[in-house]
């Protein structure tokens, strides 16, 4: 019998390991060790990997880089790549539109049904344009019910306050079949001087909320920009009440306009009163109610409203580091090859886990992903597993989609205000109360990309940031 060989994958992983075990600096720069001291965290709470992107370098840096670290949202690397790798880029998720009566001059005789498929950009103005095109069937007054179909994900109920007591945090929003804003919605405020107020708006507009038209101005310093401080805090704000939201303060005229985002305090009924209210502002009519339920066999499909590419959600996801995006697709990673099961935390599990051992072998130890985001104390994920996952990145097509996804140093994203050099990194970051952490690519001034991964776990771990700028330097700076 013929011995089987191994696959070039493992082949690749097994090199990547060897090289991972050569020389490699063993001692941290002096510099990011002076500066962790003076943020008093101790040199092995970091797990740092920085290595050139050519297949099989040996690291220019590996320090604790075995460890299993939690990442924070460095995590969704491994969701993002693996979704590009998997579903590709140009992936679309599909919100379907399903009716069971007829129509006629203008009015649908029955139940209108919207499918949801995990969509994560079911934005407010997604929304809109979603149901101008139900309207475009002719569709102006539903004379039964709009069905809200949520079944593509069996998840179990979640209090969005367990993580962190912040419920009404937009990072702490679940994830949705039908998930639209994001779960979140948006107050917005534009003074008036003349009229002494701050006009007030809500988007979307959600049925059955009943939103103050405006709120006091304080005209204070009006030319002092500085003067606007934590405007928040002055409105005195109140959402008890998730019908009634309230603003018993003032709001600075220096601040301008400004907007903010807020988890809606009901988060299964978001869905519903977005698309009741946005129906009626549409001058939509309903005869019936909004409601939860099934597509029933007999109803037929009247529209599919595509989301924008999956390559798009990567880069707002990565960007942004928005969590609920990440989770979305990472169940939709779970959901791929079901013949359209529901899926849940456990077959998202299962489906990442499969590809990882596809990418670096059996020999490497799985992440612990949780929900994907890294939104949580459970992820568990060594920083030489993560760097070279990125060096594999590098080398395949989805290169560009991935890289292009990774906020730019001093330019955009979560790194716009970072104290590196413009461009210098591509980087994601990640932050929680104890962790802080940095992955991605870093431009070497001798035209290398190098890899660079460097996770803080410890209690002061967000005083350890310019300490992983110094390492971003010493990497870009490096000698091959």
């Amino acid at each position: 019998m013929l011995e089987r060989l191994p696959t070039p994958k493992l082949i690749f992983a097994g090199l990547l390991a060897l090289a991972f075990c050569g020389a490699a600096q063993a001692q941290l720069p002096p510099e990011v060790t002076a500066l962790l001291a003076r943020a008093k965290v101790p040199a092995d709470a970091l797990a740092a990997v920085v290595l050139d992107t050519r297949p099989g370098a040996a690291p220019l840096l590996a320090w604790r880089a075995d460890a299993p670290v939690n990442p924070a949202s460095t995590l969704k690397l491994v969701t993002t790549y693996a979704s590009l790798d998997r579903l590709g880029p140009d992936f679309r998720w599909q919100t379907r539109v399903y009716s069971d009566g007829a129509v006629r001059d203008g009015v649908l005789h029955g139940d209108l049904y919207l499918q949801g498929g995990g969509d994560p950009k079911l934005v407010s103005e997604r929304l809109w344009l979603l149901l101008r095109r139900v309207q475009g069937l002719g569709i102006r007054r539903i004379a039964g019910d709009i069905v809200l179909d949520r079944s593509a994900f069996d998840l179990p109920e979640t209090d969005p306050g367990a993580f962190d007591g912040e419920p009404l945090k937009p990072y702490n929003a679940a994830p949705d079949a039908l998930l639209v804003n994001y779960r979140s919605q948006l107050f917005g405020f534009t003074p008036d001087p003349e009229a002494g107020v701050a006009r007030v708006t809500l988007e979307p507009p959600l049925a059955g909320v009943e939103l103050p038209a405006s709120v006091p101005l304080d005209t204070g310093r009006p030319d002092a920009a500085e003067s606007c401080g934590d405007w928040r805090g002055a409105l005195r704000a109140d959402f008890s009440d998730p019908l009634r939201p309230r603003f018993a303060g003032r709001y600075p005229l220096s601040c301008g306009t400004r907007e903010w985002p807020i988890a809606h305090p009901e988060p299964a009924r978001m869905a519903g009163r977005a698309i009741a209210g946005l129906w009626a502002t549409l001058g939509g009519q309903l005869g019936g109610q909004v409601r939860e339920g099934r597509v029933p066999p007999q109803a037929s499909l009247r529209l599919s409203f595509e989301s924008p590419p999956l390559a798009e959600v990567v880069r707002e996801t990565n960007k942004y580091s928005n969590n609920v995006m990440a989770q979305q697709i990472f169940l939709t990673l779970g959901r791929a090859g079901r013949d359209g099961a529901p899926t849940g935390w456990d077959a998202a599990r299962q489906a990442l886990e499969g590809w990882w051992r596809d990418k670096l072998g059996p020999g490497t130890r799985l992440p612990e992903v949780g929900n994907g985001s890294g939104l949580g104390r459970d992820a568990r994920l060594s920083a030489d597993a993560l760097a070279r996952l990125l060096q594999l990145a590098w080398q395949s097509g989805l290169m560009p989609d991935l890289a292009a996804s990774l906020p730019a140093s001093g330019l955009d994203g979560t790194l716009r205000r970072s104290a590196l050099e413009a461009g210098q990194a591509h980087l994601k970051t990640g932050s929680l109360r104890d962790v802080q952490a940095l992955a991605g690519y870093v431009h070497g001034a001798d035209g290398q990309r190098r890899v660079l991964v460097a996770i803080v776990n410890h209690d002061n771990a967000r005083a350890a940031k310019p300490a992983l700028e110094a390492l971003v330097r010493w990497a870009a700076q490096r000698e091959p």
